[in-house]
């Protein structure tokens, strides 16, 4: 049986979107959504993403990484998932709806830009050492490990990033490395991510940015309520309250458009 897709992108971060409120998408084979998410041979995307019915809220976002799995939040495919649900009738220009981390807000400011909120960081939960802005571990939906770079147009991100995320230290969970780069007047910063899940380098990623942001200001580099996060799909901005160690009303903002739609054959529930 025919699958109709959608593809939609966010700042270069790609995913496959399907509307799924009638319940027949085969979730449960992981080998047949990896195989869709493959470059090669299937539609090639960083993710897949269904949107379903929910009783109490807008729609429920599933998010799957490229390799299938079901882990952790998508800041960038949450905004994608919010100019699908526009398109496809279920909201006007905000929205309600589940995610694996709980319940988050989105709002369409135009036709190709959308922000979400994401959930409340209280930084006291973790050890920091001296607030010291290198190697800093945060969960910001997904988990991130956030470094310190110089000169980080030349990184080899796919060796160093996969190093890092199958050391001892994170094979098991798994952890997403964002290397960054702060200008030298500290007005923005330059981002560079691995995510697990997908095992490469990708050219946005959304909780990465906000896990950045949040160590910036966190270490007093860059004192500001919203930070411009450059990264190779494009610039994303990180908005938030601050009160002590807790990070509040964290909204993550940028482009997405939808680049086109297609059929696949697929796998369906019977």
């Amino acid at each position: 049986m025919k699958i109709q897709f959608y593809k939609y992108q966010g700042t270069g971060n790609d995913f496959v979107m399907v509307d799924n409120r009638d319940g027949c998408f085969n979730y449960n084979n992981t080998e047949f959504i990896s195989s869709i998410c493959d470059r090669k041979y299937g539609i090639g995307c960083d993710g897949l993403i269904l949107i379903e019915d929910d009783i109490d809220l807008d729609f429920t976002m599933r998010y799957f990484n490229s390799d299938g799995s079901q882990l952790g939040m998508c800041g960038n495919g949450a905004r994608c998932v919010t100019q699908f649900a526009k398109k496809l009738g279920i909201i006007n220009n905000s929205a309600i709806f589940q995610a694996i981390d709980g319940i988050h807000h989105a709002e369409i400011i135009d036709n190709n830009y959308a922000r979400v909120k994401m959930n409340d960081i209280d930084m006291s939960n973790y050890d920091l050492i001296s607030k010291n802005f290198d190697n800093i571990y945060l969960n910001t939906g997904s988990p991130h490990l956030v470094i310190n770079s110089n000169d980080i147009d030349k990184i080899d991100v796919f060796n160093e990033g996969r190093k890092i995320r199958f050391g001892d230290k994170y094979k098991k969970e798994g952890v997403n490395i964002n290397f960054v780069e702060v200008t030298s007047d500290n007005s923005f910063c330059k981002v560079r991510t691995y995510e697990r899940g997908v095992e490469d380098e990708t050219l946005s990623c959304g909780t990465g940015a906000i896990a950045v942001a949040v160590v910036l200001n966190y270490s007093n580099i860059i004192n500001k309520k919203e930070i411009k996060i450059s990264t190779k799909g494009g610039d994303l901005n990180v908005s938030f309250d601050r009160v002590g160690d807790n990070f509040s009303n964290i909204w993550l903002s940028g482009v997405v458009s939808e680049v086109y739609k297609g059929e696949i054959n697929g796998d369906i529930k019977r």
